[in-house]
């Protein structure tokens, strides 16, 4: 079940460590004591295209529900809108999970929102206070590094369907460094001042994502009977913000973003009073 040059944790040991590669070591101590919250079988590749792609021609030969890809380095990863993440080797988490989800085909637009919520929770445990810019960035609340407006991007998140399934992608940047980041708005563990083990990141990831997800599934998919409204408010540095909209398609909308609805889209009241929902855009905080 595992991609091809994969690396499964009990069968490979390293007789001496790399710094900027997993420590398979490591991260099968951090499995072991996660139990069962930590889910299912995980797979670390060297180096790839996109953890999203592998994992997605994994769900083709069947694999289960949290199966997740994980990997050193990842060369061309998927953003939205078709843009592409590189993870440098070893300086960040790129990792993405296979999810088979029961609820509604309505309700699953809520699965990079639960990722966030997961993500975000995860980080806190390492000592990161990271929040969520709709709809699919993990950031830092702060100028960036140059001065210029922020927040700081720490990392990005991206659901793609295949068929019965959803993969959720995951990248983080961990120790990257200031020559390392490609713009003075991008940030890492590293550069925020926490020590973060990638190893242990992970599998606080997957702990809180599966947390999240099954009591979404309990509830049918109802993020708030589930509690998961309420907690991505709570994580989204958007809301209360003013923002400007960069519309698919073209156009633009400037005004407060004031909420989330029970479908995940962003409300926005312009200048003039009116109200807009947003299921997609690109969003710029303003000062």
């Amino acid at each position: 079940m595992a991609p091809p040059d994969s690396r499964p944790f009990d069968e490979v040991r390293r007789t001496s460590h790399d710094p900027r590669s997993f420590d398979d070591d490591a991260l099968q101590d951090a499995l072991d004591r996660a139990g069962d919250s930590a889910w299912g079988t995980v797979a670390v590749i060297p180096s790839t295209g996109s953890t999203n792609a592998d994992a997605v021609g994994q769900v083709q030969e069947g694999a289960p529900e949290g199966f997740t890809v994980v990997a050193d380095e990842q060369t061309d990863g998927r953003g939205r809108l078709g843009r592409s993440w590189a993870s440098p080797y070893g300086a960040g988490v790129a990792m993405s999970v296979v999810l088979r989800p029961v609820v509604p085909e309505a309700a699953w637009g809520w699965i990079p929102l639960l990722t966030g919520v997961a993500v975000v929770e995860a980080l806190a445990a390492q000592g990161v206070a990271a929040r969520l810019k709709w709809p699919n960035d993990v950031v830092v609340d702060g100028d960036a590094r140059d001065g210029t407006p922020g927040p700081r991007k720490l990392g990005g998140l991206l659901a793609e369907r295949s068929g019965p399934a959803v993969v959720t992608g995951i990248g983080l940047n961990v120790d990257l460094t200031a020559e390392e980041a490609p713009v003075p708005r991008a940030t890492s563990t590293r550069l925020e001042g926490a020590d973060v083990g990638r190893e242990q990141l992970v599998v606080d990831v997957l702990v809180a994502l599966r947390r999240h997800y099954v009591r979404w599934q309990l509830t049918g998919g109802d993020p708030d009977r589930s509690g998961l409204l309420d907690a991505y408010r709570e994580a989204c540095l958007t809301l209360g913000r003013p923002v400007r909209v960069l519309l698919p398609g073209g156009g633009e909308l400037e005004g407060t973003a004031t909420d989330v609805d029970g479908s995940g889209r962003l409300l926005v009241r312009a200048a003039d009073g009116t109200a807009h929902t947003l299921s997609a855009g690109d969003v710029e905080h303003l000062r």
